[in-house]
């Protein structure tokens, strides 16, 4: 891979994680309180609609596209983990992936489908609703500060290999 090609994938990782972050940061920090606010069915509805919603191919091109290209990011930088920024393009990558991706498969994925089959108006709807505010709530916390912290070695790894 040429440098100005690795570049260009750092600068494209960068926008990526961080664009992810900010999705991150906005769910976990108003529209799941907003959502926890309302009525159990009318939160419950509504989550289940940006569920079904959110799977759009740029949605998804961005999220899983960024971390294709953060594996092959990683790839590129373990055999020339001495070379400036290396170390930096390998922790953003391996951030995102595990952080951001491996979260949201293990743990928000799973959390979306029982909530999928939940009808809002049954009798244990309320009680399944506030936990699952708050646990994948909890979830998203720990994948956009992994985001966020991805998107900060990608422009640690610009700036080393600037300098």
């Amino acid at each position: 891979m040429t440098r100005q090609l690795m570049i260009n994938g750092i600068i494209l990782a960068a926008l990526g994680t961080g664009l992810i972050a900010g999705t991150f940061f906005a769910f976990s920090t108003f529209i799941m309180a907003a959502l926890g606010r309302l009525p159990a069915p009318q939160g419950i509805a509504a989550m289940q609609s940006i569920n079904i919603t959110v799977i759009t191919p740029l949605f998804m091109g961005v999220l899983f596209g960024t971390a294709l290209l953060c594996v092959g990011l990683v790839a590129t930088a373990l055999p020339r983990w001495t070379d400036p920024g290396a170390v930096w393009v390998i922790a953003g990558g391996l951030l995102y992936v595990l952080g951001a991706i491996l979260v949201t498969i293990l743990f928000n994925v799973p959390r979306n489908d029982v909530l999928a089959a939940l009808d809002p108006a049954s009798s244990e709807a309320a009680v399944l609703w506030a936990r699952y505010v708050t646990v994948w709530t909890l979830w998203n916390h720990v994948r956009g500060l992994a985001s966020l912290a991805a998107c900060a070695a990608f422009v640690l790894a610009l700036r080393a290999a600037a300098a």
